[in-house]
């Protein structure tokens, strides 16, 4: 079968590449111990201050920080049926990824907590789509995209009428249906 000569040769083999397996592993230990290792980009939200794109920063309940931009629910329909209805269904009422209705259960023994009964402020919709979504393509949507998008979920949810524009002036106008569900920290 195996000669002691080609033994030893195949236990050098899988030495050498077990240990060009490891190598990266202990480059990344090695690099870690500097407290340089590459855990992702670091981050400094601009709470309240206007960036460059929207990705960056944290849009606080009364729009600080929303872009420049624009849109309405009947802009907002086609995207929402290219890029999350495969998630959260045609309708938004996916089970188990809900974002529309629920209106009412909160104080319920089963609360439906979606966009139209739990969430407080609409900017928090804005800001979560802007960062989060879509699920494999986070931060890919511009400014108009997130804005009409926000504007046809809000529609689901009779919150705003199919061409009613959201932009950096309306979106923190709209009145959440849940918007005294929450203590606010001072």
């Amino acid at each position: 079968m195996f000669t002691h000569n080609s033994l030893s040769l195949l236990k050098r083999h899988l030495s050498i590449s077990c240990c060009l397996l490891l190598l990266p592993t202990l480059l990344n230990t090695a690099k870690a111990s500097d407290n340089s290792a590459n855990l992702g980009f670091h981050l400094k939200p601009a709470r309240g201050t206007a960036p460059e794109m929207h990705i960056d920063s944290i849009i606080s309940p009364d729009g600080a920080a929303l872009p420049l931009g624009s849109g309405t629910a009947a802009d907002g329909e086609t995207l929402f049926m290219t890029e999350c209805a495969a998630c959260h269904g045609m309708g938004g009422k996916q089970t188990g990824n809900a974002i529309v209705g629920g209106t009412g259960s909160i104080s319920t023994q089963k609360p439906l907590k979606t966009v139209g009964s739990y969430w407080p402020h609409a900017t928090t919709l804005y800001d979560y789509i802007a960062r989060a979504m879509p699920y494999d393509k986070q931060k890919s949507l511009t400014p108009d995209e997130v804005y009409s998008i926000t504007a046809y979920i809000l529609k689901l949810n009779y919150i705003v009428k199919k061409d009613d524009v959201m932009d950096k002036n309306s979106l923190p106008k709209v009145i959440m249906p849940n918007v005294n569900g929450f203590n606010e920290l001072q």
